[in-house]
This record gives structure tokens, C-alpha cells and sequence, in this order.
């Protein structure tokens, strides 16, 4: 019998899980640029991000980028489309063409940015340390 009602608890556990997920979508494009910087920044790509509790979990996919990512971070901006800090480091392959990921557990003042459309991911490379793309991360 007790096996049955722990069977049931984890599966309703895992079904409530299951409702309370919400799915962001991301777009990499070039990061607004000047002239100066049109042979160091180019590429595009998407992924998806997924928030589930307080735990936000991303997994993108990038192309065409000039040189090799050195790095890739989330930022927190004000409103959608302004710059903001960066606040988590993500897992990217270090290629021009390569993926983004990472799992983190948010604050809840994060997890209102993310909701309002305010983080955002930029990877950087060898040639624009300062962001080659960025990605919007939205509903």
C-alpha cells in the first residue's frame, strides 16, 4: 500500500512540474554594430529556454559567427532591447559555429525579468570580445 501512494505522490509531483514549466524562445543576431565592425561580427541562430520553478535551463544553437565564442552570458537590461550586466556564465563552444548552455536557479527578481522580457544572452568571440550576438530571451 505505501508503495501505491508513493507512486501517486511522485507522479502527481511530476505532473505538477510538468503545468508550471514556461518556454522562452531565443534569437541570436548580430549585435548592433558600426561599419568598423563588419568584419568581426556576423551570424545568427536560436534555442530555447525553459523555466520551471525558480530553475531556468538554456539550450541555443549559433552560426556564421567571424572567429571562435570565447564566452557566453545572460544579462539583465531595464526594458527589451536595452543593454544591462551580466549576471550568469553560460556553457559555449569555444568554434564559430557551436552551442549555448547552462541550468541555474534564478531570484525571484530575475525570474520577473525573464517573465518581462528583460535577460538576454550575448556571445562574445575572438574578434568582438565586447558581443558578436545577442538573444533576446522571450515568450
Amino acid at each position: 500500500m505505501y508503495q501505491v501512494w508513493a507512486l501517486a505522490a511522485l507522479l502527481s509531483t511530476s505532473l505538477l512540474v510538468a503545468q508550471t514549466e514556461e518556454k522562452f524562445k531565443i534569437r541570436f543576431t548580430p549585435v548592433p554594430m558600426d561599419l568598423g565592425m563588419r568584419s568581426t561580427v556576423a551570424g545568427s541562430g536560436s534555442g530555447v529556454a525553459i523555466l520551471a520553478g525558480s530553475k531556468l535551463t538554456i539550450n541555443a544553437a549559433f552560426d556564421g559567427m567571424p572567429s571562435p565564442a570565447t564566452a557566453a552570458k545572460v544579462h539583465k537590461g531595464v526594458a527589451t532591447g536595452v543593454r544591462g550586466s551580466a549576471f550568469l556564465e553560460l556553457i559555449v563552444t569555444k568554434t564559430s559555429k557551436g552551442t549555448v548552455s547552462g541550468t541555474f536557479d534564478l531570484s525571484q527578481d530575475q525570474i520577473a525579468g525573464l517573465k518581462e522580457g528583460k535577460l538576454y544572452i550575448v556571445i562574445s568571440s575572438e574578434k568582438a570580445p565586447e558581443g558578436t550576438l545577442w538573444g533576446w530571451i522571450l515568450k
